[in-house]
């Protein structure tokens, strides 16, 4: 989904793909604007001074990170689950003049071609962890050879903050459920916790994130 927030929904964790567009698509109707508007710091921080390329914004929800792509040079493919959230994406880029390719698909049924694209950015996705691990395959699968995997999240709430918001983690791929599946083809340059500051948006209420970067080898 999109930026600067807790993509997370809260309450259940829905499991059939159509479930999982209906409750974004409401998340979204019932807001003009769930997110901040503006990119990820992490994304724009880690993209500092990087040739752009071919890369994909894995849960683009309105659109900021992929506009902000766009703006700066990069071949764009953004997608999500959510058809609300990529027609506000997609207005805001046409008033813009921006182009990117939207893409409503989840990630594992997207079907993308292997080593497509120089970057693949999820920032703060709800990626649902699977028994097979089609999330997280998809993810470094989707990497060219030289690429970049960037994975940001925020760091995870104690047992009773996620009771409180009827929200389990345990359900969800978290940056180190992608660390441990990447292979002596990779080398991880970042595995850290940062600090996080963001005033606006769903998620503002968040103070760290937790930041995977990692290459994929020649």
């Amino acid at each position: 989904m999109d930026h600067t927030s807790d993509h997370t929904p809260a309450v259940h964790t829905p499991r059939d793909p159509r479930d999982i567009q209906d409750l974004w698509d409401q998340r979204y109707a019932g807001a003009e604007n769930l997110w901040s508007g503006q990119p990820n710091a992490t994304l724009v921080a880690e993209l500092e001074g990087m040739r752009p390329g071919r890369i994909l914004d894995v849960g683009c929800g309105e659109g900021a990170d992929a506009l902000w792509l766009a703006a700066h040079g990069w071949d764009v493919t953004a997608l999500d689950v959510s058809q609300v959230a990529l027609n506000r994406a997609s207005e805001r880029g046409d008033a813009l003049g921006l182009q990117v390719r939207w893409l409503h698909a989840g990630l594992a049924e997207a079907e993308l071609a292997p080593g497509s694209f120089d970057v693949v950015s999820a920032q703060y996705p709800a990626l649902l962890r699977t028994d097979d691990a089609a999330a997280e395959r998809a993810l470094i699968d989707a990497v060219a050879p030289n690429g970049v995997l960037l994975v940001v999240h925020h760091s995870l709430p104690s047992v009773e903050q996620a009771a409180a918001h009827g929200f389990h983690p345990e359900g969800y791929v978290s940056p180190a459920d992608v660390a441990a599946r990447l292979d002596d083809s990779w080398t991880v340059e970042i595995d850290e916790i940062r600090p996080r500051h963001v005033s606006t948006g769903a998620g503002a209420h968040h103070t760290e994130d937790v930041v995977l970067r990692a290459r994929r080898q020649p």
